[in-house]
């Protein structure tokens, strides 16, 4: 997916530009590789109360975030 705001490229841009694909396709193939192992969760245990409220309501309502 494109993005909305951002050029595909920028002439004043000093910095290395990495596509998006570049990335994911060869990290797809990798984790297919291992069997799609489960990655590790953040365990949560430096969030914010706000953040907590915010998880807690998405779980109200059936949302796993």
């Amino acid at each position: 997916m494109a993005s909305k705001t951002s050029a595909d490229t920028s002439p004043d841009w000093p910095g290395r530009t990495v596509q998006h694909e570049a990335c994911a396709l060869p990290l797809s193939a990798r984790r297919a590789a291992l069997g799609r192992p489960e990655m590790p969760r953040n365990a949560g245990n430096c969030r914010t109360d706000s953040k907590r409220a915010l998880l807690a309501a998405i779980e109200k309502i059936g949302g796993r975030w």
